[in-house]
């Protein structure tokens, strides 16, 4: 019988320790979570500054463009066909 005993202690010992285990590992997981949900939204905040800053830097380029020799005027020109064609077509969506 004390050895019966023995074997539920040993159980009950393992079990806790195996929901302890559990526990830690939650709060492990949960923090873990939280860092991931950090890291996401600084990821989003730098995409959304680097699509900020490549806009800021193809505006300075257009204008150097504009500003530059007859080779940049030659493609300032050629640049600004082809917003013209977008806004045509823009339009004529617009008109249908």
């Amino acid at each position: 019988m004390g050895e019966l005993v023995e074997i539920v202690d040993s159980l009950e010992n393992k079990v806790s320790k195996l929901l302890h285990k559990m526990e830690l590992l939650h709060k492990t997981n949960t923090k873990l979570k939280e860092e991931l949900d950090l890291v996401r939204e600084e990821s989003k905040l730098k995409e959304e500054a680097l699509v900020e800053w490549e806009e800021k830097y193809n505006s300075l380029k257009m204008v150097n463009t504009m500003l530059g020799s007859n080779a940049s005027k030659t493609e300032a020109k050629l640049k600004i066909n082809t917003l013209i064609r977008e806004l045509d077509v823009c339009i004529a969506k617009l008109a249908d």
